[in-house]
């Protein structure tokens, strides 16, 4: 079909509705000689005549009946997609995807899914667990959730979590047989293990800043590697060695007992996590609702 043709057709399948050129020109603040034109256009690319018209009257030529019956249940169609997609920005309704790392699915995310759920029932989410910084309009996702210090300065991001810290824990019988380190250049005589990235292959340097100044990484070289994060918890609570992780992932554990902290001075508040979109404009409101909640969820914090 010629797309050319779509604005005339709506033109005429309206004067038929309303059996009028001056009340359709109202309508649409258009000139009467303006929609004639377009009317008189379209006869001579379909090559028939499709209404009959006097300076007093008008009527529908069996050409112009036929077309007409055609193209009104068509475009009431069309209006009606239209209309729901109006609504779907006012209403959280649809499939939400989220991309986001393992650690934040499960200690940010996953505890709250079933409230959020519950109180937005027609709503379904995709989580996808991706330890790399994706790119989600390629992904077609509606957001992801990343750390700050790792996203682009062009993305709209809100920040879903307060400043964070990272934590060097060990079991006490770890530190009974090894003894506590006092700083960061003593972790060369401990078992510190190594996580590596699932997605970037790359080894996770610790990461330290001096109490009089300066940031510096410590690589780990310890005997145990894995890109499993909740792997790397459970061998430092069975006493296999130290680790270092984000403090709301190892502080159950910490509250427990089953885990010690230790350097904390050398580890200072950075930045947390920020939920990040493609654009303020015509955001959905499935993504609004994400926000709102997750700030709600903050504040608990």
């Amino acid at each position: 079909m010629d797309p050319s043709l779509l604005p005339a057709l709506l033109w005429f399948v309206r004067i038929a509705q309303l059996q009028s050129f001056t009340k359709v020109a109202k309508e649409f603040s258009i000139t009467r000689a303006a929609l004639s034109q377009n009317l008189k256009t379209l006869e001579q690319k379909l090559g028939v005549t499709l209404i009959y018209r006097t300076t007093r009257d008008m009527s529908l030529t069996e050409e112009g009946r036929l077309l007409f019956e055609s193209l009104q249940p068509a475009l009431g169609s069309i209006d009606h997609a239209v209309r729901n997609i109006g609504q779907i920005n006012d209403e959280p309704t649809g499939l939400l995807r989220i991309n986001t790392s393992r650690v934040v699915a499960k200690y940010l995310l996953e505890p709250h899914l079933a409230e959020f759920l519950n109180r937005y029932p027609k709503l379904k989410i995709e989580l996808i667990i991706d330890d790399g910084l994706a790119n989600i309009i390629a992904d077609g996702c509606d957001a992801g959730i990343r750390l700050g210090e790792s996203l682009a300065e062009h993305v709209v991001a809100i920040p879903i979590t307060p400043m964070l810290e990272m934590a060097v824990v060990g079991s006490p019988q770890y530190f009974e047989t090894y003894g506590t380190p006092q700083q960061p250049s003593e972790l060369i005589h401990h078992n510190c293990l190594g996580f590596r990235n699932a997605t970037s292959h790359s080894l996770y340097a610790w990461e330290f800043t001096d109490p009089k100044g300066g940031d510096f990484e410590v690589q780990p070289n310890g005997k145990l590697i894995t890109n499993d994060d909740e792997g790397m918890i459970r061998a430092a609570v069975n006493h296999i060695g130290l680790i270092q992780h984000i403090d709301f992932a190892v502080r159950a554990h910490i509250e427990s007992g089953a885990l010690v902290r230790v350097l904390d001075d050398w580890c200072p508040p950075f930045t947390g996590f920020f939920l990040y979109v493609p654009s303020r404009e015509n955001m959905p409101a499935k993504t609004r609702i994400l926000i709102d909640f997750l700030k709600e969820k903050r504040e608990l914090w």
